[in-house]
């Protein structure tokens, strides 16, 4: 049975992100301030890509295992494993048949592998990263984490050129609207989901500053080549900006490859656009209301996407040089990231009254979709030299391991269509097992 959210919740959650927040009440989604785009922070200051259902905080005590409040459809490791074929297949099969049903309510096989590091960039402090994503796993029965398999490093202040740092390396501020942190608990909860065997690092830039957030990124890159390769995810980025290009070097350290978050509204984002990252994107996952069973798949109509206005069209995508002209185009991949079929998340920093001893959130945007796709990248144990090969290897998909969305509208205007193989809405769709990543 649905838990029914009461109008204080409602007053509480929304209070959480007041300020410049928006509250889209068509799809009763608060867009908190942290995600807010403001005129003049492209290409200076970045927002995070989270949206978060209203009533965040859910009353009562939450369950001791599985969703936390039962009864709900939302997303939790052990169901977007089944949706998504990351289960072991049976032996001497290389694909897993589609698990009917997929209900998270019913799941309960998480994903399993993983192995060198992962580490998630974000600006600000979580302070309650460790124990928010100890509490996590304990409560989906993901792997457990220790002080050496998940490591909390704080990056120094950004200097003058792209990726420098200088300064002492010191804790940053937080967040004092609770946006930031709600981001990092996300990025972590659900890259350590899909990948628990990896040493995750979760890499604390000053300030949501570019220039902070890319010494971040140099700093995270240290950390993964050190640990003889991975992957680094950014949920983050701004809108296009003419100087962008000179930044794209920051993401070329040997045997590391970079996810960024498409964006959560129609147009292009920085550093998604840079041709040494691949681009991620989002889509919906449709849930029967009665049975709890997966439907289907098909687009986010505000997910980002489209052709950059300065970057290239790099050489793995000349087999879509039809769609994206001579630009490079975005996004590469997707996965859910819709915020009405969104993912539980915890987050003990600023727990508005009435979640104790517990915050439990559902949130949604393409800062899901990125640390998923780099757990699920982790896991395959395939391991590329760069973002390039990686993305060449997955235009090439010889053998369809993706799943084709070819339902829905998106960009400017609704101007885009999901057709069969790439295209501006999904790129070349979801997950379909950990073959060809």
């Amino acid at each position: 049975m649905q838990r029914r959210h009461s109008f204080a919740s409602l007053v509480i959650a929304a209070a959480l992100f007041a300020g410049c927040a928006s509250i889209v009440l068509a799809q009763s989604v608060i867009t908190p301030t942290s995600s807010t785009v403001n005129p003049g922070d492209a290409g200076v200051r970045a927002h995070t890509n989270i949206q978060i259902l209203p009533a965040g905080n859910f009353t009562g005590t939450p369950s001791v295992s599985g969703p936390p409040f039962p009864g709900l459809l939302y997303q939790d490791p052990a169901s977007l494993a089944c949706i998504y074929n990351l289960q072991p297949p049976p032996l001497g099969i290389s694909i897993q048949p589609s698990v009917p049903g997929c209900n998270p309510n019913l799941t309960t096989q998480n994903p399993s592998g993983g192995r060198k590091a992962i580490a998630i960039v974000d600006a600000y402090d979580d302070p309650n990263a460790y124990t928010d994503l100890q509490t996590f796993s304990s409560q989906f029965g993901v792997a457990a984490i220790n002080p050496s398999s998940f490591v909390v490093v704080f990056a120094p202040s950004g200097g003058a050129a792209p990726g420098s740092c200088t300064g002492p390396a010191t804790r940053p501020a937080v967040d004092p609207t609770g946006g930031w942190e709600i981001e990092e608990s996300l990025d972590i909860e659900y890259a350590h989901a899909m990948a628990p065997g990896a040493t995750l690092y979760l890499v604390e830039a000053q300030s949501n500053n570019f220039s902070d957030l890319f010494c971040a990124v140099t700093v995270a890159s240290t950390l993964v080549h050190a640990a003889g390769g991975g992957e680094v995810s950014m949920s983050w980025g701004s809108g296009e900006f003419s100087k962008e290009t000179s930044f794209d070097s920051v993401f070329t350290t040997a045997n590391i490859v970079y996810f960024a978050s498409a964006g959560d509204s129609p147009g292009v984002s920085y550093p998604s656009s840079s041709p040494n990252v691949i681009s991620v994107g989002g889509t919906t996952l449709s849930m029967d209301p009665v049975t709890g069973n997966f439907i289907g798949e098909n687009v986010w109509q505000v997910a980002g996407g489209g052709p950059s206005a300065f970057e290239p069209r790099p050489a793995y995508q000349n087999g879509v040089s039809s769609i994206v002209g001579g630009s490079r185009g975005t996004p590469d991949i997707s996965s859910d990231a819709n915020p009405n079929t969104g993912v539980w998340v915890l987050d003990n920093f600023m727990a508005p009254a009435g979640c104790t001893p517990q915050c439990w959130y559902i949130v949604g945007g393409t800062s899901v979709s990125s640390p998923t796709w780099a757990g699920i990248v982790n896991a395959a144990n395939s391991f590329a030299a760069s973002s390039n090969a990686e993305l060449t290897k997955l235009y090439a998909d010889p053998h369809g391991y993706f799943n084709d969305i070819t339902i829905g509208s998106c960009g400017p205007y609704m101007g885009y269509f999901a057709i069969p193989g790439w295209d501006f809405c999904s790129g070349l769709g979801s997950p379909r097992t950990y073959s060809g990543k």
